[in-house]
């Protein structure tokens, strides 16, 4: 940006690097995002502001204004070091995330129910903090900075297989998703080309209306791919379009006949949804969410 807005502003002004900007200067700090979309627990202004100015004042400056609606802010030594943080954080849940993945599809291997082994080591008061698996990771950054930090990092010679090994974990979740309901279906005598799916939520997370990297729209079309007959229900999209990798134009489904569809494949697990009566009225239930847990039946195949 910098070389930008010095490049574009009539007055010729540069960004002031020396920590005392004259009048041919002007200020640069950067503040990283910090969003949970559906956390309706930790209010606005009670999420500390991490903020890196160009030099001391820029960031003091920038922390004033930050500081009239945050309750904190977080100074670092510079943008880089702000941009840093929020790879970092994003980085964080997406390694911990494919973690339980991978472990998750192990457990499956050694029936055991992985969900029951989080909220068990989840009692430890130190040294653990619970992630879920799921069917993929979703939303505007945590797909994306891993990769962009590893595209980043090459400038220098340097290769961050650790976080690339966790990219690649979560980028294949959907691929497992779609292998376990073709396996769910084979075990109903059923083929996936031709087989019915409704695919229940296409938002990225819960109670929330954002399709961004949504793990549903790759299962969507793998599922398409394989000749399946997809249909969706989401209470937060009556329709889906085109986005930047997807062209779907499909029409919201309704949940009354859950018994015309071969496989219900639960991919988002919205509150608003009665996992019930979905069971009752369902042939069969693929749960890549364990939205379903707690309830006794055959139908469900968890994956």
């Amino acid at each position: 940006m910098i070389p930008i807005l010095e490049k574009e502003n009539k007055a010729g002004l540069k960004a002031s690097r020396k920590g005392a900007a004259s009048d041919q200067e002007f200020w640069v700090a950067f503040s990283p995002e910090r969003e949970d979309p559906g956390n309706t627990s930790v209010a606005r202004h009670d999420i500390p502001k991490v903020i890196g100015g160009l030099d001391p004042q820029a960031s003091e400056i920038a922390a004033a204004l930050y500081g009239a609606i945050f309750r904190r802010t977080v100074p670092v030594s510079s943008p880089a070091a702000a941009e840093m943080t929020k790879l970092l954080e994003n980085i964080y849940r997406c390694v911990n995330i494919a973690l339980v993945n991978e472990l998750k599809m192990l457990c499956l291997r050694m029936d055991l129910d992985i969900w029951e082994i989080i909220d068990a080591a989840a009692t430890k008061p130190f040294g653990f903090h619970p992630f879920y698996p799921g069917p993929g990771l979703g939303g505007h950054c945590i797909p994306v900075d891993p990769f962009y930090l590893s595209w980043k990092a090459k400038e220098f010679d340097f290769r961050t297989r650790f976080i690339e090994l966790a990219g690649e974990v979560n980028t294949a979740m959907p691929y497992h998703v779609i292998a376990a309901t073709i396996g769910a279906l084979n075990r109903h005598k059923k083929a996936i080309n031709g087989s019915k799916v409704l695919v229940l939520g296409v938002a990225y997370k819960k109670d929330i209306d954002d399709l961004r990297e949504s793990p549903a729209l790759t299962i969507i079309e793998l599922l398409q791919k394989e000749g399946a007959e997809v249909s969706y229900n989401d209470p937060y999209f009556p329709f889906v379009g085109r986005g930047r990798k997807y062209d779907l134009q499909m029409t919201r489904s309704s949940l009354d006949d859950l018994g015309k569809y071969d496989c219900v494949l639960i991919v988002t697990d919205h509150t608003d949804y009665d996992y019930k009566k979905i069971v009752n009225d369902a042939k069969l239930v693929v749960d890549s969410r364990n939205a379903t847990r707690g309830i006794k039946s055959e139908k469900i195949v968890h994956c």
